[in-house]
């Protein structure tokens, strides 16, 4: 079955306006174009679009999924089983939060007690659950198993106020790389040099143990793996191989 851009955004939820502009950057292309200029849609076409749907909806900017979507390897039954699983983990999510949520509730009505550490519990779980899903293969076969078992259990024990630092310095890194890769930050300068800094102390909440060594393997990382590299990447690209070089750079020297 075929379909207009005005019917297949009327049967998809998106605008007319959003399907031509996945035309012009290369995005979704019609299967067709009428001699009197109007895009016509096929099936591939609609089963691509709900592909594209279904990245947006999991945070994937634009430039991302074309990537994905386009690679030779690219295969729709594998994208689907992705889905789920990421959708799934996403219910649990949601359901540890509504927990973490009654139970609050019941705790201010004094009702029951909480500890600080229940508190923050549905949070850390989701970051480890999501490092075990994307990295947990390449990271068990690199470091072992009891490193990066020791790193989860870190992470769950923090107290309140070590959770918060860890959450604040991801983000703090974050938005200095995409700074600094806006501007042309040089590597060997004195604000790469802050990052690194950072960006040790970040990793340091989570390993067992730190050194050197590990810190430039798991930079390397970040520009070696595409999961790893959208980490940093997903808004401004650069960021990651800011990250790598200045680790390289400072890293024996801070």
């Amino acid at each position: 079955m075929e379909y207009g851009i005005r019917e297949l955004s009327k049967l998809a939820g998106v605008s007319a306006r959003t399907l031509r502009y996945y035309d012009e950057i290369g995005l979704l292309k019609p299967c067709y174009v009428s001699e009197a200029g109007y895009r016509f849609y096929g099936e591939e076409e609609v089963a691509l679009l709900q592909q594209i749907l279904f990245y947006r909806e999991r945070g994937f900017n634009l430039k991302q999924i074309r990537q994905i979507v386009y690679r030779a390897d690219f295969d729709i039954m594998n994208a689907l089983e992705e889905h789920l699983l990421e959708l799934e983990e996403q219910r649990r999510h949601v359901e540890a939060l509504i927990r973490t949520v009654k139970q609050t509730i019941c705790q201010v009505k004094g009702e029951c007690e909480m500890s600080d550490m229940e508190r923050f519990e549905a949070f850390k779980e989701r970051i480890v659950r999501e490092n075990e899903e994307r990295y947990g293969r390449e990271i068990r076969e690199k470091y072992g198993d009891e490193e990066v078992d020791a790193s989860n259990r870190k992470l769950m024990n923090m107290s309140q106020e070590d959770y918060e630092r860890f959450q604040n310095l991801g983000e703090e890194i974050k938005i200095r790389l995409k700074e600094g890769a806006a501007s042309g930050m040089k590597p060997d300068s004195e604000e790469a040099k802050r990052i690194v800094i950072l960006h040790k102390e970040w990793l340091g909440m989570t390993w067992k143990k730190y050194t050197e060594e590990a810190h430039k393997a798991i930079a390397n990382l970040y520009i070696c793996d595409e999961r790893f590299k959208i980490y940093y990447d997903a808004e401004v690209s650069g960021c990651a191989d800011l990250l790598e070089q200045a680790v390289r750079f400072w890293v024996d020297k801070v």
